[in-house]
């Protein structure tokens, strides 16, 4: 079976080996940070925001302002999550799963804000758009995920919501493949008995 592109990969040769220079040299980066060498760590720390910002920036468009804080949010968590990390795994993948995490805190806040704000000014926003069925089905999904243990919602939400593969859940969940299915296959299984229940 061939292994869909994430959208933030890029599906030509150049693009891959980009990629993998980039890999190779944060891992190095890292690896010597870790050892100690506070240069290596400082660049590592440098390269590594040159690339969530991006990656931040393509997801909160309409939060331009958000980026920033948000970039310093996730690299404070991967300076405290350092020690955690497992050098056999890919470092990327490693970097943009904690950068996944904040970025997911910093939409259910901003969720729960938006729906405490929720006023109707104007009629014309009694009728249904294809953006706002999106968003209300995105709220709903949340509010189901939350019924979930930590595991099984990251596991879904990786693997179902945002399209990765089972290794690289497995990479940032630290934990089995094996565990990654079955954490998926049992939340879909509550998920269902919950939504029968409700009909």
């Amino acid at each position: 079976m061939q292994r869909i592109p994430n959208r933030d990969e890029p599906n030509d040769n150049v693009g891959n080996a980009r990629n993998q220079l980039i890999e190779v040299r944060l891992h190095a980066l890292l690896l010597q940070g870790l050892t100690g060498d506070e240069a290596a760590y400082r660049d590592f720390l440098q390269a590594t925001a040159t690339h969530l910002r991006a990656f931040l920036r393509r997801r909160l468009s309409r939060w331009p302002d958000e980026v920033e804080d948000l970039l310093q949010e996730s690299l404070l968590a991967i300076h405290n999550q350092r020690m955690t990390y497992d050098p056999s795994a890919p470092v990327t993948a490693w970097l943009y799963a904690i950068a996944r995490y904040k970025l997911i805190d910093w939409l259910r806040r901003h969720a729960r804000r938006e729906m405490q704000n929720d006023v109707l000014d104007d009629e014309n926003e009694l009728f249904s758009t294809a953006d706002a069925d999106a968003h209300e089905a995105q709220r709903d999904l949340g509010k189901l995920l939350e019924l979930l243990p930590e595991q099984q919602r990251a596991a879904i939400m990786h693997t179902k919501v945002d399209g990765w593969s089972v290794r690289d859940t497995a990479v940032a969940l630290n934990i089995s493949e094996a565990s990654v299915k079955v954490a998926v296959h049992r939340g879909l299984k509550v998920l269902a008995e919950k939504l029968r229940g409700k009909s």
